[in-house]
């Protein structure tokens, strides 16, 4: 592992993320093509690693009164649900399957940023 494309991997993956821009697509593709880290393995720590980043972001975006709490605690609770769901079904499904989901997903988003006006 090479610890400058780690620390690029980290940086732009917090950066991203705290814009709401999905950094965590990044840090997982970084473990994909860098480490030998499962699919499943590197989901775990992008969750890790987010909390402390969210945690600022938050903050952040708290002052600037750019956080509709109301709204927010609403979809955090939905959020919750599915999160629960999600991490179960993916201790049932193999590691290259969820890989290949992923990136179709990726995929798809991209498509439609695309197609998007």
């Amino acid at each position: 592992m090479s610890w400058g494309i780690a620390a690029i991997s980290g940086t732009l993956s917090a950066i991203i993320g705290s814009m709401g821009l999905g950094g965590g697509g990044v840090l997982i593709i970084y473990f994909n093509l860098f480490t030998q880290v499962s699919q499943t393995l590197a989901q775990g720590i992008n969750l890790i690693f987010f909390i402390p980043s969210a945690v600022v972001a938050i903050i952040i975006y708290s002052k600037k009164r750019l956080i509709n709490f109301k709204l927010a605690i609403t979809f955090s609770l939905l959020g919750l649900f599915g999160a629960i769901i999600g991490s179960y079904l993916a201790c049932f499904i193999d590691s290259k399957i969820l890989s290949k989901i992923f990136a179709v997903l990726l995929l798809i988003m991209g498509i439609m940023q695309f197609r998007s006006k």
